[in-house]
């Protein structure tokens, strides 16, 4: 377990790419310059929420695949493709197609499990076979079959004038291991140890042993690291909501004040039949923003995190979140920015 004086090894974040449905190539296009603003400022990862039938990025794979051609280091991921809506094939496809652009930059995260609103769904997505889709920890399991190179096809050879191979094309050495799941359990952080793929926590999880966000989501990393391979090495990033406000202005202060304060109810006890718990953000100056963190149970289990952008912000509510991360708040954890060249 990483000691307060530890140096934070790897700084990330996540944005959900929002968009104005009368106008949405202009949301993809300030996605895409916030991804390019996170390269300039040294971050090493930058990732992409995924939003169904949203005013947010329903293509997170397609979008990072234009990344690609306006950058040239930072690590490009998904947080996360809830694979209740995705042909595993079709999209180990697509994920091989994307690394293999960047360079083998693509960092897939990925969930399990019944996908929220899928009810309101299935029928468009599965017309014929909505109630015997296996929709849980199989259908990563064999996601992750297809990136590492296992058959897709008993065929391989030629046919007429066309070649055909076993496995997905193009193949990407290493984008397996790049693999992330998004679990909020412990169950499934358990089965993403045993699985051999990294390990994506954010603000959400089940309140099952404890009441305590911190203690859970520390709980949770234990497990993981206990069933994977790799053991104390196995990677795992956090994902809180984090605000400094070091060189915000009077009116972005408030703004971020009340944004906090109107979600906080949903932190103080377990939400719904499935006992979410929910992180409370984190806003202030980078300073008080550290002291919470190296005081935060699961923040002490990690050495690499991407933290979360709020919702509903302007763009240039994200060009000082980012600055103020990249220049104070990293630092102040002991993390390095990446050389920007």
């Amino acid at each position: 377990m990483p000691l307060p004086s530890e140096p934070l090894r790897k700084l990330g974040f996540l944005t959900i790419g929002l968009f104005d449905p009368d106008d949405p190539a202009k949301g993809h296009e300030s996605t895409l310059r916030v991804l390019e603003l996170g390269e300039r400022l040294g971050f090493d990862s930058a990732w992409v929420r995924h939003r169904h039938l949203q005013h947010g990025i329903s293509s997170p794979v397609a979008v990072l695949a234009a990344a690609t051609q306006r950058t040239k280091r930072i690590a490009l991921g998904t947080a996360v493709t809830p694979l209740g809506w995705e042909n595993p094939l079709r999209l180990a496809e697509d994920l091989a197609t994307v690394d293999v652009l960047s360079g083998g930059r693509l960092n897939p995260g990925v969930s399990a499990g019944r996908p929220m609103g899928f009810d309101r769904v299935k029928d468009a997505l599965y017309p014929e076979t909505a109630d015997v889709e296996e929709l849980g920890h199989e259908r990563a399991r064999r996601l992750l079959g297809f990136l590492r190179g296992e058959p897709a096809s008993e065929f391989e050879g030629t046919e007429g004038i066309e070649e055909f191979s076993r496995r997905v094309q193009p193949h990407s050495p290493g984008l397996a291991g790049r693999v992330w799941y998004g679990a909020g359990s412990l169950g499934s952080a358990r089965w993403a140890g045993e699985n051999g793929v990294n390990l994506l926590t954010s603000s959400v999880v089940r309140a099952e042993e404890s009441e305590d966000f911190a203690r859970v989501q520390a709980s949770h990393i234990r497990a993981f690291r206990a069933a994977h391979p790799d053991g104390a090495a196995a990677r795992v990033s956090q994902g809180l909501v984090v605000v400094p406000t070091d060189s915000a202005d009077a009116g972005q202060r408030e703004r971020y004040e009340r944004y906090a304060q109107a979600r906080l109810p949903r932190t103080r006890a377990p939400q719904g039949p499935g006992r979410v718990l929910f992180a409370p953000d984190l806003v202030g100056t980078s300073e008080q923003i550290a002291e919470r963190l190296r005081a935060h149970a699961g923040f002490r289990e990690v050495e690499e995190v991407a933290f979360a952008l709020p919702f509903t912000f302007e763009q240039e509510d994200y060009e000082q979140i980012l600055s103020d991360i990249a220049g104070k708040l990293g630092p102040a954890l002991g993390w390095t920015p990446a050389a920007v060249g």
